[in-house]
């Protein structure tokens, strides 16, 4: 069945998102997708992929028959809330992957509709996002298998509880930040060691696809197939020792333990349940 589907806010992540699912088949004519945005540049770009673009949120409420997916910033959800709730014959389910906000505070809006949270990230351009949702209270089973159809083609989507999305945001929501800071880094050696430069890059970026794969496709431990690359007295080894000496693992864990706080923060959570319930 040929799906509508309705995009407010047309940035980076809604443009990833749109373009996955032409790519993987989802949606078969780009003329199904609608979205809003009140950048005219970024309308432009989607008209000129084929996307019904409008300035008006409305419009496209009155356009996707089956899912709405609000892609703005956190502060701009009220309004476009407000939009969709002006929309009552709309039976579209409605899907925000806005950091931070809760089921709570979009049901709090449109008391009536099925909404549905997810945490996507921008690998979902290339088909390889990683990301999760959590269901509102009016969804049904049927509003799951929509939701794991559509993102699941994009990437990998489990369905988690709704606290937990502040911690998927944490690692799969930014993580792609921290890996391309990690493959700018590994190239970064490379070069200060003698490699052209689209030499390392080339050999950081595939080394990091590949260790991705190991993991996935063996299901080891990624400290089991560590020690299968490190040889007593070796190169690796060695090389291991100089990122523990620079905090490698503290510092990954404390950059997503701050996403994590900071998604908390956005979801209106105060300091003392963040600290004393989350012990973050």
């Amino acid at each position: 069945m040929a799906l509508s589907v309705g995009f407010i806010g047309s940035g980076m992540m809604a443009s990833a998102l749109m373009d996955g699912l032409l790519a993987k088949g989802i949606v078969t004519d780009p003329a199904q997708i609608s979205c809003s945005d009140v950048w005219e540049p970024a309308r432009a770009a989607a008209q000129k992929k084929g996307f019904q673009a409008t300035a008006s949120n409305e419009e496209v409420c009155a356009m996707a028959k089956d899912i709405i997916i609000i892609a703005v910033k956190p502060n701009v959800v009220p309004a476009a809330l407000a939009d969709i709730a002006k929309s009552a014959s709309s039976n579209a389910v409605i899907i925000s992957i806005a950091a931070g906000v809760t089921l709570s505070t979009l049901e709090s809006h449109i008391p009536d509709r099925k909404v549905v949270r997810v945490m996507p990230n921008t690998p979902c351009l290339v088909g390889e996002s990683a990301g999760a949702f959590a269901l509102g209270q009016n969804c049904k089973d049927e509003d799951r298998d929509l939701v794991a159809r559509v993102f699941g083609a994009v990437g990998i989507f489990p369905e988690v509880q709704e606290y937990l999305l502040d911690a998927v945001t944490g690692v799969s929501g930014s993580g792609p930040a921290y890996v391309f800071l990690f493959i700018e880094a590994l190239s970064d050696g490379g070069v200060r060691a003698g490699l052209p430069r689209s030499v390392a890059t080339q050999l950081a970026a595939q080394t990091v696809k590949g260790a991705a794969e190991m993991v996935l496709r063996t299901g080891k431990h990624p400290g089991e197939l560590k020690d299968g690359v490190t040889s007593p007295g070796g190169t690796t080894i060695a090389g291991v020792e100089a990122l523990e000496k620079g905090a490698f693992r503290a510092t990954v864990i404390s950059a997503v333990t701050a996403t994590t706080k900071r998604s908390m923060q956005l979801g209106g959570k105060d300091e003392a349940e963040i600290r004393n319930k989350y012990n973050l």
